[in-house]
């Protein structure tokens, strides 16, 4: 990629069309609305608007509703692999970015319906079709999720 369009693509916005061309996962699944300052092979900030509809609330807990820590790295991992599928410009026909691993996952703040949570996700290392991050889930300045994952492109059937 020429730095003429590295510098062009920084910055740039991703919407809901674009993360759907670039991610298997679907609703009620789909925890990433829209994405903001993508940087290539470097950096990208997700958008995910939490309201009371979302279908785990319902269990999760009906007098006290709170996000589950596991749905919140999963939206940071979703966040990671919008990145990498923008980043590498993969050709998603048959193919899915999955987990390979994550550590340091440290939760510090309930995520409840009306948040509004900002991952930023950074690239710490990446080699060929394996990439990994360092993600955050913030609610305002308050972070409420932290962790760090692993990433690649697996063939499908």
């Amino acid at each position: 990629m020429t730095e003429t369009l590295v510098a062009a693509e920084a910055g740039l916005a991703i919407d809901m069309a674009e993360i759907l061309r670039r991610i298997p996962h679907r609703y009620p699944f789909l925890l990433i609305d829209r994405a903001e300052d993508y940087r290539p092979h470097e950096s990208m900030v997700g958008i995910k608007c939490v309201t009371m509809n979302e279908p785990f609330f319902q269990g999760h807990f009906p007098e006290n509703p709170v996000m589950p820590g596991v749905l919140i790295i999963e939206a940071i991992a979703q966040t990671g692999a919008v990145l990498m599928s923008k980043s590498l410009e993969a050709d998603v026909t048959g193919k899915t970015i999955m987990f390979m691993s994550m550590d340091a996952v440290r939760f510090r703040y309930p995520v409840r319906p009306g948040d509004v949570l900002r991952m930023p996700v950074k690239v710490l290392r990446a080699r060929s079709d394996v990439f990994k991050f360092g993600g955050k889930a913030f609610v305002g300045d308050k972070m409420a999720a932290e962790v760090e994952f692993a990433a690649m492109v697996v063939e499908g059937r």
